[in-house]
């Protein structure tokens, strides 16, 4: 009876024991399942990340294309100007000509013209000066301009 007795104290120790171990095996698994649902929103949060990750990406990449064209579009400009640029000194080059070659005309033109005038001015100062012995009242008027300068 003794030993039947130490056994039932042995018995219900070990199932206090086992109760105690199953107790603080469920304890656990509560926690690991709270660890488990934790890392499942983290999994879940991590998994947005990365997805706000792609569209940024996206973004950046869509971003850089626009930025592509626009370099592109500038150096088509550069290069319009850099054209147009040539063209406007090379008219000037020309213009610059022109103007000497004008110049040189006008001199010309002066030296060919201070004769006229030199005429005109002596014919004035002989208007000025009145009739001479030989001219008479029938002569017409302008007959005494240059055959250059005479009106028809």
């Amino acid at each position: 009876a003794g030993e039947v007795r130490t056994l039932a104290q042995r018995s219900a120790t070990a199932a206090k024991e086992i109760k105690g171990l199953i107790g603080e095996s469920g304890q656990r698994i509560e926690a690991g399942q709270a660890l488990v649902e934790r890392a499942g929103q983290t999994m879940q949060e991590i998994v947005q990340a990365v997805a706000r990750v792609t569209d940024i990406m996206g973004e950046i990449s869509a971003a850089s294309e626009e930025q592509s064209g626009g370099i592109e579009q500038v150096n088509r400009a550069i290069t319009q100007m850099d054209e147009v640029t040539q063209q406007n000194a090379a008219l000037v080059e020309e213009a610059a000509a022109a103007a000497a070659s004008l110049e040189a005309q006008a001199d010309a033109l002066a030296a060919a013209m201070a004769v006229f005038l030199i005429e005109g001015r002596q014919a004035q100062l002989e208007v000025q000066a009145g009739p001479r012995h030989s001219e008479t009242a029938d002569t017409p008027a302008g007959a005494w301009l240059p055959s250059s300068m005479a009106v028809a």
